[in-house]
């Protein structure tokens, strides 16, 4: 009867384990592209790009590199 326990026991522990491994933070862009047609030269545009959050873990962002 304890080598069932004890067989429980760590299959429980390493599903728990396995959860906190698998969690991560992620980082989700719904919309990665925009396009402004034809804009014309010396012209100044902009576009808003919304970064969302949809890890299961907090997401840092500590360096942005725009391109």
């Amino acid at each position: 009867m304890n080598k069932i326990k004890t067989i429980v026991l760590i299959a429980v522990l390493t599903l728990l384990l396995a959860s906190v491994a698998m969690a991560a933070p992620r980082l989700t862009i719904p919309v990665k592209e925009f396009n402004f047609g034809f804009v014309p030269q010396n012209s100044t545009i902009s576009h808003k790009f919304w970064l969302v959050s949809t890890g299961d873990d907090t997401l840092k962002i500590l360096k942005i590199i725009p391109g």
